[in-house]
């Protein structure tokens, strides 16, 4: 197995696409250091030292009654709408809510496979929707659930409409095979057209997960996921510790970031200043950005 790795090493060194047996043993090792080293490669042959980050606003998505515009701080790169809507009305209604309101944040939301779903699966009705949210404001679609897609088809439609799914995730926390999620997507190959896989689970699952587990993942998915640009860890769900280790580890994006810079205690601990001192800890390199992968 060890020869195995240094031969693998060496292809990831040298920028090379590892073939079926390769992703075999690399899925099939816990040698976790090995692996971290091989994942931290190949975020640097993409990266460098940089390591982006949003911050984000969660709004819940309004179920029809009336409800005052949040107020959006300067300091949020994105604005998120949160929910699954019951109709095509309902989802366009929310955007020209927060949108008329957002001034230049882009807004995001909703999932793809929500979508498709509330349009009865038909791919003329979800990209006439898409079409309307783009028109209401919306930039782009928040994610997919790799667990709710057979293939990438979704993913073009969107791309096609002009409002491309922003990230690849995975929501459900029992019974998913992680690593088969992570094999699936990078066989969609540049059909794969978002920016970002997040490859920990969204979803808080009853059974505790270890830190061991989620940092392989990560790594996983960055050695094997080769088609996707980025692979994101999601500050508000995980935590900065384990964000920081992810780092580490193959991740290069950290989603959801607070955009609240509250004093309340000292400035050392504001969510701007928290995240960009992990980054530094790391080794690496901080840029924000917003919900347009835009550098703020």
């Amino acid at each position: 197995m060890t020869v195995d790795l240094e031969q693998i090493s060496g292809k990831v060194a040298a920028g090379e696409r590892l073939d079926a047996k390769d992703v075999d043993v690399v899925a099939a090792t816990d040698d976790l250091l090995a692996l971290g080293a091989l994942a931290d490669a190949r975020r640097r042959q993409r990266h460098g030292d940089r390591v982006t980050f949003v911050r984000v606003l969660e709004v819940v998505l309004p179920d029809g009654t009336e409800r005052p515009v949040p107020e959006i701080p300067a300091s949020a790169g994105e604005v998120r709408l949160v929910g699954r809507p019951e109709g095509p009305e309902q989802a366009i209604a929310a955007v020209r809510w927060i949108a008329a309101s957002s001034a230049e944040v882009p807004v995001t939301g909703f999932a793809l496979d929500d979508l498709a779903d509330v349009c009865g699966g038909t791919i003329v009705a979800l990209d006439a929707l898409l079409t309307e949210l783009r028109t209401a404001g919306l930039a782009r679609v928040a994610e997919a659930r790799v667990e709710r897609l057979d293939g990438p088809d979704w993913l073009q439609v969107a791309d096609e409409a002009a409002l491309p799914v922003a990230r690849l995730t995975i929501g459900d926390p029992e019974d998913v095979d992680e690593m088969a999620l992570v094999r699936r997507v990078a066989g969609w190959g540049s059909d794969a057209t978002v920016r970002v896989f997040a490859p920990l689970r969204r979803a808080v699952s009853l059974q505790s997960t270890t830190g061991y587990h989620d940092v392989r993942q990560v790594a996983l998915a960055r050695v094997l996921v080769d088609n996707i640009e980025s692979i994101q860890v999601d500050w508000s769900l995980y935590g900065p510790k384990l964000a920081q280790v992810a780092l580490t580890f193959g991740a290069d994006d950290v989603d959801a970031v607070s955009p609240f810079d509250s004093a309340e205690h000292g400035w050392r601990r504001a969510p701007r200043e928290e995240i960009t001192r992990n980054i530094r800890a790391a080794a690496l390199v901080s840029v924000e950005r917003n919900g347009r992968f835009e550098i703020r």
